[in-house]
């Protein structure tokens, strides 16, 4: 999976130092944390910061051109989000305030397209299942539609944490679409943050194929076929990764690279904890309707997300 010089620098002049940070609030502990987290992240590379709140459409509104009563709403809207910064951060500038209107997801990414945002972060409160992500159900949709990356704010995100910086990245890779799309943003982040890159592939535990492991063989030679697969399997896994960048990378320490035989999410989070990671990076590969993906549980980016002890970047697959 080799990934084209030209296209890791094209995109490096695009994400390596986010410039214009686009951040979803909802007037939740989730979004304040998210706020947070924006504002370390302008601060620190003095980018511009917008703000932005969805309202959620009024059916009885959806057959006028322009009610009046919509216009209330989002003035009501815009004083409420104006006092929920003024509150949290009096002393922080925000180049910009937006109020949209309509479905969370589809107002969200119409946001970022029109703002041209690089980075958009959302907070979740990422209790149970996906219905629980702060920005409402369609969250899942939005990690997989966004036009540019997504950070996620989880729970139990350390935010003094992510506010002193990002030395350390982990980058988990399947790689499908979405995570062949994440490789220049995880080289670029590095480069841009000298920090060290950790390059992670999970091969589960037992291969499919040989779950009837020589049913008539003894034990031992079971025991022989699976070693012999998991370090091929590795070997394999390793050559991948490297794949993954070029020769001349150029990056400031050697990045590391794991294969690892366990369950998703359980291994990437073990991961991220023993090496104490200020970022994870992963792709959000498509299915075959996001709404629908947005209501399976226990999908791996959701529970990275949910369990994460920092900040999940995603990348559209």
């Amino acid at each position: 999976m080799a990934v084209a010089e030209t296209t890791i620098q094209d995109i490096s002049k695009k994400t390596a130092v986010f410039r214009n940070i686009l951040v979803a609030i909802d007037f939740s502990e989730a979004s304040q944390r998210a706020l947070s987290v924006a504002l370390a992240l302008s601060e620190a590379r003095d980018a511009h910061l917008s703000v932005v709140h969805v309202v959620r459409s009024d059916w009885r509104y959806e057959m006028l051109e322009s009610p009046p009563e919509l216009d209330l709403e989002r003035s009501d809207e815009q004083q409420r989000l104006n006092a929920f910064i003024n509150e949290l951060c009096p002393d922080k500038r925000i180049d910009a305030t937006l109020i949209k209107s309509g479905h969370v997801a589809q107002a969200l990414v119409s946001a970022s397209s029109r703002s041209a945002a690089d980075l958009l972060i959302i907070g979740t409160r990422g209790r149970g299942g996906l219905s629980k992500l702060a920005l409402g159900s369609v969250a899942e949709e939005l990690l997989r539609i966004a036009p540019c990356p997504v950070l996620t704010v989880g729970p139990e995100a350390k935010i003094a944490k992510a506010r002193a910086g990002i030395h350390t990245i982990l980058f988990a890779t399947d790689f499908g679409i979405g995570s062949t799309k994440a490789v220049p943003l995880a080289l670029a982040l590095a480069k841009a943050e000298h920090a060290k890159l950790i390059l992670l592939h999970m091969l589960a535990p037992i291969p499919a194929p040989s779950t009837s492991l020589s049913a008539y063989a003894p034990s031992t030679s079971a025991a022989d076929e699976v070693q012999e697969w998991e370090q091929s399997s590795r070997r394999r896994g390793i050559r991948e990764l490297k794949a993954c960048l070029p020769a001349d990378m150029a990056l400031e320490q050697e990045p590391e690279y794991i294969v690892g035989t366990d369950f998703l999410p359980e291994g990437i989070l073990m991961a991220g904890e023993k090496d104490n990671v200020d970022l994870i990076i992963m792709g959000a590969n498509h299915t075959g309707s996001p709404r629908v993906a947005a209501h399976i549980p226990w999908t791996a980016v959701h529970e990275v997300v949910r369990q994460a002890r920092c900040p999940v970047l995603t990348v559209a697959g």
